[in-house]
Formats: C-alpha cells, sequence, structure tokens
C-alpha cells in the first residue's frame, strides 16, 4: 500500500481504510426514471417489503402451527381455528359468567393495546353468546390474555405493573402487595352437604367454616371486579404428573406476575393438549387486588380465601400473594385426590440412580429442601406429591423456594434457578445493577423465587417415579434429646406423622427463653382437608403394602437444648441420609431408647458413634432427663386431640398407635 492506494481495482484508501466497495444498478428498459448512479445496493439478501414499522414488526412475528400428528385426533382436526376459538372463548365467558345477570361477559382474545379488531361472526354461524340481562360489564370486550408465554407476560408486568423490574440475572422482579405472606385466618371453605361430613372441623383444624350464601356474595364481587377490566389473565393448566390423575385448573387473574407464577407452578399443557382442554376441574378467581367487603358475613378483614367443593371454585380477595394460589389448589388435592384412594403429601421427593423412591416430611427450618436436593439423585419435586397405586407423582410443575440468605455456595441449584422466567417476589435490588441481596429483610423475610422444576438440572421428567422405598421425617429438635437417626415401626410411623413434630428456636425479640415445640399434623396441618388420622392410616396402608421403611431424623440440637449444645453437622446428616439411601442402615444393630422407644443403630458410616445416643452428648444427665420427659409431656398433651377419632372400622384411635407414643 503505497501513497494512499491499494489493490482493490484502484479504488482511493484515505487514511488507510478501504472504500466500501459499490456496484450501480443498470436502469430497467422502459422505467420512468433510472435509478440514481451513485446509490449503494446492499445485495446479501431479499429486501425486506416494509412500508411502515408496524409492517416489518408484523414479520417478526411467526404465528406457532399446531403440530398435532395427522389423524390422531379425528374430531379436533376436523374442527376450523375460528370454531376452536369461538368454544374456548365460549367457555372462559361462561367461567366469568355471573350468577345475578346469567351470562358471562363478552370475550375476545388479545391486548386491548393492539387494537385488535373483532370481527363479527358470520350470518350463518350460531352467536357466540347469548345476553338475557344486559349489565356493564357486558357493554364492552373483556380482553383474555391466554396462556402467554413468560415473554410476553414480561412484557405485560414491566409496561402495567409498577414495581415489576428485571433484575441482573434476567429474573421478574415484583411486589405482592401489602400481604407478603399466607393469610390462614381469612381462609375458609364453604359448608355444604357434598362434602361437609368427609372435612375435619372444629379444634386443631385448618378448615375454617363458612355458608354457600357468603361465598356467592365474595363471587359475585369476584367476578364483577375481573369483568370490570380491560383484560384479564386466563391460565389453563394441570395438576398430577400421573396421567391418569391429573387434574384440569383455569385461574382467572388481573397480574400478569400472577399468571407467570401460576405458568411455573402448575403443568404446563402442550398446544395439543390445550386444543382438547375442555372444562375444567377447579377455577381460581384471584381477584386479589380487589379487597371483600368486611360487612360481610363471616368476613374478619379485606382479605378473603374461599373455596367451594361442590361448585369447584376458588375466590381470592384483598391479597396479591400468589402463594395463596399455589396452597388452595394443594387443599383441593387433599381432598380429591384421598377420596380416589391415593395418598397426598406435603413432602420433597427424589430417585436414586436404582429407581430407590425417598420421601422427605418436614417443616420450615428442618432441612427437607436441603436433604431432597442431592446431586447423585433425581428431582421428582420440592413439595407436593402423590402416591397411587402407579407409584409417586409431583402434583407440581415448578419449585416455591425461599431465598432469604440465599447464596451460591448453600443453593447452587436455587441460585442457577433464578433466571429468565423466574419471579422473585418481594426481595431487594440495586437500582442501577439490578443485582438481588437476598440478606436485605426490608421488604420481609418471606421472600420467594418461583421457577419451572426444568430449571433443577437433575430434575427428573416427567416427575414420577415407583413406589417410595423409604420415608424420612425431618425434626429441627431445639430441645437436644431427639437422636440423630431412629428406625421407625408402622406404628409409630402414623404417631409421628400425625404429630409432625420440630421446634422453634429461642430469641430474644418476641421474649422467647428456650425452645418452643410446634406441632403441624401431617407436617402440612395448614393444607390438609381431611382428619389427620385418615392421611396416617393410607400412609401405613401404602408403606405395609410396598416395603416401605420410616426413619425419625433429627436435624436439631445434640449435647444440650438451643443456647447450650450444638446443632448437627449437615455433614453428618448427609451421611445418615445417605447410608438410608444405600441401604446400609437395615442391616446396623439396633437398641431402644426409653421415654420415647426409639430404635437407635449403633453405628453410621463418617458419623461418630457417640452422637447417635444424645444422653451420651449431655453432660448433666439430670437436666437432660428433665428435657427428655418434658418433651414427651407436648406430645402426649398435642395427641390428645386424636385420640377420639376413628380411624376406618375402629371406633377410637387404634391403641396400637397409642402405645408407639411416648411414655412417661
Amino acid at each position: 500500500m503505497n501513497n494512499g492506494t491499494s489493490d482493490y481495482a484502484g479504488l482511493l484508501v484515505p487514511n488507510g481504510v478501504p472504500k466500501i466497495k459499490t456496484h450501480v444498478k443498470e436502469p430497467e428498459k422502459n422505467a420512468v426514471a433510472a435509478a440514481p448512479r451513485n446509490v449503494c445496493v446492499d445485495d446479501s439478501g431479499p429486501t425486506v417489503k416494509a412500508q411502515t414499522l408496524d409492517e416489518l414488526h408484523s414479520l417478526q412475528k411467526k404465528k406457532s402451527a399446531p403440530s398435532t400428528p395427522k389423524g390422531s385426533k379425528g374430531g379436533v382436526l376436523q374442527m376450523s381455528e375460528e370454531e376452536k376459538q369461538r368454544q374456548q372463548l365460549k367457555s372462559i365467558s361462561a367461567s366469568l359468567a355471573s350468577l345475578t345477570r346469567e351470562t358471562g361477559p363478552k370475550v375476545v382474545k388479545g391486548d386491548p393495546s393492539k387494537k385488535i379488531e373483532v370481527k363479527a361472526p358470520p350470518p350463518h354461524a350460531e352467536p357466540m353468546l347469548e345476553f338475557k340481562s344486559m349489565s356493564d360489564s357486558a357493554l364492552k370486550f373483556t380482553h383474555i390474555l391466554y396462556n402467554l408465554s413468560p415473554a410476553e407476560l414480561y412484557e405485560q408486568a414491566i409496561k402495567y405493573e409498577k414495581g415489576s423490574f428485571i433484575t441482573s440475572t434476567g429474573a421478574l422482579a415484583t411486589l405482592s402487595g401489602a400481604k407478603t405472606g399466607r393469610s390462614p385466618r381469612d381462609k375458609r371453605i364453604v359448608k355444604e352437604e357434598t362434602s361437609e361430613d368427609d372435612l375435619w372441623w372444629g379444634k386443631g383444624s385448618p378448615n375454617i367454616e363458612m355458608d354457600e350464601h357468603t361465598f356467592m356474595v365474595n363471587r359475585e364481587r369476584a367476578v364483577d371486579y375481573l369483568n370490570s377490566l380491560d383484560k384479564v389473565f386466563v391460565n389453563d393448566q394441570f395438576l398430577n404428573w400421573d396421567p391418569e390423575h391429573r387434574i384440569k385448573v383455569r385461574i382467572i387473574s388481573a397480574r400478569a406476575y400472577h399468571a407467570l407464577f401460576m405458568y411455573n407452578m402448575c403443568i404446563r399443557p402442550t398446544p395439543e393438549e390445550l386444543e382438547d382442554f375442555g372444562t375444567p376441574d377447579f377455577t381460581i378467581y384471584n381477584a386479589g387486588n380487589f379487597p371483600c367487603n368486611r360487612y360481610t358475613h363471616y368476613m374478619t378483614s379485606s382479605t378473603s380465601i374461599d373455596l367451594n367443593l361442590k361448585r369447584k371454585e376458588m375466590i381470592i380477595l384483598g391479597t396479591q400473594y400468589a402463594g395463596e394460589m399455589k396452597k388452595g389448589l394443594f387443599s383441593v388435592m387433599h381432598y380429591l385426590m384421598p377420596k380416589r384412594g391415593i395418598l397426598s403429601l406435603h413432602s420433597g421427593c427424589n430417585m436414586g440412580k436404582q429407581g430407590d423412591v425417598a420421601l422427605f416430611f418436614g417443616l420450615s427450618g428442618t432441612g427437607k429442601t436441603t436433604l431432597s436436593t442431592d446431586h447423585n439423585r433425581l428431582l421428582i419435586g420440592d413439595d407436593e406429591h402423590c402416591w397411587s397405586d402407579n407409584g409417586v407423582s409431583n402434583i407440581e410443575g415448578g419449585c416455591y423456594a425461599k431465598c432469604i440468605d440465599l447464596a451460591p455456595e448453600k443453593e447452587p441449584d436455587i441460585w442457577n434457578a433464578i433466571k429468565f422466567g423466574t419471579v422473585v417476589e418481594n426481595v431487594v435490588f440495586d437500582e442501577h445493577t439490578r443485582e438481588v441481596d437476598y440478606f436485605d429483610k426490608s421488604v420481609t423475610e418471606n421472600t420467594r423465587a418461583s421457577y419451572p422444576i426444568e430449571y433443577i438440572p437433575n430434575a427428573k421428567l416427567p416427575c414420577v417415579g415407583p413406589h417410595p422405598k423409604n420415608v424420612i421425617l425431618l425434626a429441627c429438635d431445639a430441645f437436644g434429646v431427639l437422636p440423630p437417626v431412629s428406625k421407625l415401626t408402622l406404628p409409630q410411623t402414623m404417631y409421628h406423622f400425625i404429630s409432625g413434630y420440630t421446634a422453634l428456636i429461642a430469641g430474644t425479640e418476641d421474649g422467647i427463653k428456650e425452645p418452643q415445640a410446634t406441632f403441624s399434623a401431617c407436617f402440612g396441618a395448614a393444607f390438609i382437608m381431611l382428619h389427620p388420622t385418615k392421611y396416617a392410616a393410607m400412609l401405613s396402608d401404602k408403606m405395609k403394602q410396598h416395603g416401605a421403611t420410616a426413619w425419625l431424623v433429627n436435624t436439631g440440637w445434640s449435647g444440650g437444648s438451643y443456647g447450650i449444645g450444638k446443632r448437627m453437622k449437615l455433614a453428618y446428616t448427609r451421611k445418615i441420609i445417605d447410608a438410608i439411601h444405600d441401604g446400609s442402615l437395615l442391616k446396623a444393630q439396633y437398641s431402644a431408647t426409653s421415654v420415647f422407644g426409639l430404635q437407635i443403630p449403633d453405628k453410621v458410616g463418617g458419623v461418630p458413634s457417640d452422637i447417635l445416643h444424645p444422653e451420651n452428648m449431655w453432660s448433666d444427665q439430670k437436666v437432660y432427663r428433665e428435657t427428655l420427659e418434658k418433651l414427651a409431656g407436648l406430645f402426649i398433651k398435642n395427641f390428645e386431640n386424636f385420640v377420639n377419632y376413628k380411624i376406618g372400622d375402629d371406633n377410637n384411635l387404634t391403641s396400637e398407635i397409642l402405645a408407639a407414643g411416648p411414655k412417661l
């Protein structure tokens, strides 16, 4: 290259940078005007035929074609796309029908901001809806945003919902409003003839009754609110990965956040399954942005979560906390599944490479999530399961993990799952970098992340497995008197399952100076619908039928109560769990403890033998005995609630189960 020239066809090269090589189009024959000779033309691809930005954007959008194999669904394939949509919209409109006005709103698919033109049906077509009694909501169209993708829901949240942001990892950060947790005192069940005799009512029960009239008043309020909106979100999804026993659910909500949350938490249908979805088995009306009327009978606040098992409906008013939908549906499954002879369980579940399945029961703080997440085993689910004649199956399609104090070293799978598509609730983040501070409790301690189960690398898909081999009951015993592991008999399993024990750690803020025992029947009393003994009897039958073994594992304190002793090392607990999984713990020699009568193994690989017997770790044997008897007394007092309840054909709780409890 010399004197500003190059070998590129003699083109000048000012400042050492070659000129762009161009060619000039020849004018077409008979053209009115030839193209200018100095126009540069990029001939690397075809020219985009778009005159406006709207046209250009329309070319970006490629409509998904149905992927149903030809001939596999004859009836569906013969139906036109217009007819399919008409029937779908008719179904959604019927869901939103007001009983007072005997009709639902006029509904149309799509976002009203996109100025969708509503086409009138052809003259020969059956009218979409007949309006017997006009209302304000019937004079306008309600736009249905149906089963939107996460990307579409992100757009809706960012555009229209104040307080929605994208974090540095791509998750959608949002706020649940004034309520940052469930409102159990505001959750009610309609007492009606079809389910009244089956449900657990009275002392200790989570089921607070309401009458059908009050439910309908709240339903009308929720439906009127949803119908008054320009658009609502509708999710049609499934519960239970076992296709033989799955439930179809429809969630109607006002917020994109709620729609994305349920997209993650329920099982996502394929396009083919949506075509033939039909009428849902259960419907949620989430009008949580709108309060209930506090002067309505039974109402104690502006929040109300109402279940009607006969109508197969759930109403949410006055709370935007998304967990109400998840746990409301779990309550429904706790009613529907046992009616089919299927045991519903509040548990984690994983499976080994040899197909051995383990269930993990435990209340908050016991280590259920940590111990059920094992890189050497496949995760079937973290929270809700069914045990049927076909084996075990996850109820949900996602995980709802706590985020407080989350760190990649402690929970790498959860940390890595917080990415695009995940909803993070009530977290605090840097205004500029959008990096989340998981240690910040400014909004609430109950920060959460909701993500599809596929985000966990070792998730088993589909989320089903064979019959469980081991049933692990986890307790964080802050009294420090329960052994690290003990093998349970079937009566002991029923006793401890019904008890659902863990202990709250002493704290100075609320004046607690010693551990407090907490009992939650079936390790999930807030969600069960039938009496705890019914679930316990089903668990015993399943274990007996399939040869499962139950274990009580203490992840709490050793050598003294909280403040004196030390918490069990996680490494030791993991060794215990490994020994349960590989079957080596069954080969150990066992000896029974006093008071609780628990069977303790003589050795566990990798765990000091002294730790296995809690009395060995206490320096003061008298205080140990007093603490042991104190905890036993709390167990006995709690179990008085269940002594006179009927199991099967027995008039009382069997003496065998009572004998399996502690003795003073």
